[in-house]
């Protein structure tokens, strides 16, 4: 049987080129970065290397780049770290922050925790397609408002936000902006400064890097107090002996994908846009966030009448892995916050299915894929008490 991986919002394979880049920094090149002898000096050297990398495909400076443990560790280290330098802002309202109802959990239980801590956060609601309304954002802005946070790509539903739009209004407000910008990377044009981003994470996994590494953009002159206390390393602000071989890695998937970016998106939008009409021509399927607005390699639908979780256990008897959400919390039972929040109600949200693209998927794949799921959604309806046809 032939296996079909569309799951690449939730992981990717490792590429190649990125495992020989890391092979050397687990026994040749074993040294502590933070050492002075030759075996450290050669470890952070290949550190400063991938730094520089990570900088170049968002735009920023190599010393504005922290690397942390992953994506989620960056939005709690540029979240929580700015609110605790925010604390001597406190009044009978508390510091305040602006995110939105569909972020993913690495922002909202961290925001969640803060209002147990006297931080007051503002949940913006969005549209039907999971977009952010500018002109709510501008009127919950209050004279404690110290941080917008909100993702440049949704993970389940692909919607890109305003991010240039939002970083605009932010810096004329004197606010800093952070965006969970994991999904987004390499599937997005970035550029730090052009977009206003004051902050930024990233996860090394999702872009064909190892496991285990992610970083945070910090434009220089934003100052966060560190979440993680130790030995002082990343200059003082994520203490932990150096992964330098996540490093290296991340590093390596991060120069590979600026080279090709272009082509690789490119190919994926018109494997999305043809599995999108393909399957849109099933009867009662519908395509969740915005039709332009999304990421080239995502496609998320849901159908009348069947659960999501069943239609991807019959893709996956298949060989075709596939989602209903995020990987993050797909073991979770309730609906999904991101889909209640575009308008859903309980039972189109659970018949819901998440299909995320990756640079090596192939137009027989696709094809594969498209015959496959009429044929599972008809059966599925057959023994559902929800479809009435």
């Amino acid at each position: 049987m032939k296996r079909i991986f569309l799951d690449h919002a939730s992981t990717t394979k490792v590429d190649e080129e990125v495992i020989k880049a890391m092979l050397p920094y687990f026994s040749e090149y074993f040294g502590n970065p933070s050492s002075i002898h030759v075996f450290g000096r050669e470890a952070r050297e290949a550190i400063d290397i991938a730094r520089t990398h990570v900088g170049d495909i968002l735009g920023a400076r190599d010393d504005e780049i922290i690397f942390t443990a992953g994506g989620t560790e960056s939005d709690n280290l540029a979240i929580k770290g700015l609110a605790y330098l925010n604390k001597e802002k406190r009044t009978t309202k508390g510091p305040h922050i602006i995110t939105s109802t569909i972020e993913h959990p690495g922002v909202l239980e961290v925001c969640r925790h803060l209002e147990t801590q006297g931080f007051q956060v503002k949940y913006l609601p969005v549209d039907t397609q999971g977009l952010i309304d500018l002109e709510t954002l501008k009127t919950s802005i209050s004279k404690n408002t110290f941080l917008f946070s909100f993702m440049f790509a949704n993970n389940e539903i692909g919607t890109i936000e305003p991010i240039e739009e939002i970083g605009k209004l932010a810096q004329e407000q004197d606010i800093t902006f952070h965006t969970d910008a994991v999904q987004a990377v390499t599937k997005v044009p970035i550029d730090v400064k052009k977009q206003h981003i004051d902050m930024l994470a990233l996860s090394s996994h999702k872009i064909y890097g190892p496991k285990g590494i992610g970083a945070l953009y910090i434009r220089n002159g934003i100052k966060v107090q560190p979440i993680i206390h130790g030995g002082g390393h990343e200059k003082g602000m994520r203490s932990s002996t150096l992964n330098t071989p996540g490093i290296v890695g991340l590093g390596k998937a991060c120069e590979l994908a600026k080279k090709r970016m272009t082509v690789d998106n490119s190919r994926m939008k018109i494997l999305r846009d043809s599995l999108i009409k393909n399957v849109l021509q099933i009867e009662e399927s519908y395509l969740n966030g915005h039709p332009e607005k999304r990421l080239v390699n995502n496609a998320h639908f849901r159908f009348t009448g069947i659960e999501g979780e069943s239609l991807l256990l019959g893709l996956d008897e298949q060989g075709i892995a596939t989602s209903t959400g995020s990987a993050c919390s797909s073991k979770k039972l309730q609906a999904s916050h991101v889909l209640l929040a575009i308008g859903l109600d309980p039972v189109q949200a659970h018949g819901s299915l998440r299909i995320s693209l990756g640079r090596e998927n192939t137009k027989e794949e696709i094809t594969l894929v498209s015959k496959a799921l009429p044929q599972i959604v008809e059966r599925l309806r057959m023994m559902s008490p929800l479809w009435n046809r």
